[in-house]
């Protein structure tokens, strides 16, 4: 036996177990989310799925959701808060896509870890989103599909986030593939709420006397679109929207206007993107830098079928 060729092979072994052991793996001890609007049950479904996550990762993990309202400045300085705080990991829902970059790098410099959640953000480390330009488009074909290929349609537009972007530009390639399809309206901001949804038909109703359809960018504009609707006694009016949010489950069991909306699943995406946060906390990159969940169509016909999204409620 040659023990001159076997002993730096024993040390080379050695010295690599001795490194090995030196890295510790590290604890995912906090995590700050920013979210666009706690006012909305989507946001706080994915907030409190992400805590969930965390919890399991790390039962003493300190988790702090809070609420942007879609203010870009606001959402800097939650940034800056949780970089005092020194959390491990940042969930961001972007305010503005671009214009966060500063606020990304800011904490990456840190040693945070930063992964987007439902929209893209410049510079972040992984994005775990739904394939928005499906939703979209989904909602806006059952639009076609059940005018025939011919009507009046709007597109209620929301905040220029990219899942709000996205979505529009899938659901304008469904009305471009039927000429006899016309927009009446795809610019308006009504604000990703109720309220402005309600606001944003109100106008509609008045400006136009015939509308054979509508697509909400969310659930909640949706909602407060068929109450507006109702009020002015304006029937025969197809809505569609995306989130599949238990408040759709109820109007497309009711008599609404509402007749479909394409499901999302928050809690799975925030739970993905603990995961993945926690991977990268411990140099484990995703094998893909965006992470796409496949929406599904919900309409009165499978309703009955659909288990909702997934949080414990």
């Amino acid at each position: 036996m040659n023990v001159k060729r076997l002993f730096p092979t024993a040390v080379s072994l050695c010295l690599a177990a001795l490194v090995a052991q030196s890295v510790e793996a590290r604890e995912l001890k906090s995590v700050g989310i920013t979210l666009g609007s706690l006012g909305n049950p989507y946001f706080v479904t994915l907030a409190e799925g992400a805590k969930a996550k965390a919890l399991e990762i790390n039962p003493q993990a300190k988790v702090t959701s809070v609420s942007a309202d879609y203010d870009l400045s606001k959402q800097f300085s939650q940034i800056d808060n949780f970089i005092a705080a020194g959390v491990d990991l940042i969930l961001i829902n972007a305010v503005d896509p671009k214009a966060i970059a500063s606020a990304v790098k800011k904490a990456q410099a840190a040693g945070i870890k930063v992964v987007a959640v439902d929209v893209s953000a410049a510079g972040v480390d992984a994005t775990v989103q739904t394939d928005n330009v499906e939703a979209g488009k989904l909602a806006c074909q059952f639009i076609v599909d059940k005018l025939s290929g011919k009507g009046n349609v709007i597109i209620e537009n929301g905040p220029q986030v990219t899942a709000v972007t996205d979505r529009v530009a899938g659901c304008k390639s469904a009305f471009a593939a039927a000429p006899d399809i016309k927009i009446l309206s795809d610019d308006q901001d009504a604000k990703g709420s109720r309220d402005g949804g309600l606001n944003a038909m109100q106008g509609y109703l008045t400006r136009f006397p015939k509308i054979d359809g509508l697509f909400a960018i969310n659930d909640p504009q949706a909602i407060g679109s068929d109450l507006a609707a109702r009020q002015l006694k304006r029937s025969a009016i197809i809505i569609t929207s995306v989130d599949g949010a238990p408040d759709i489950e109820h109007a497309l069991k009711s008599d609404s206007l509402i007749q479909a909306s394409s499901s999302q699943d928050p809690w799975a995406m925030a739970q993905q993107a603990v995961v993945i946060g926690n991977d990268l906390l411990n140099d484990k990159p995703p094998a893909q830098a965006v992470t796409q969940l496949t929406p599904k169509l919900i309409t009165r016909d499978n309703v009955g079928t659909y288990t909702g999204w997934s949080s414990k409620r």
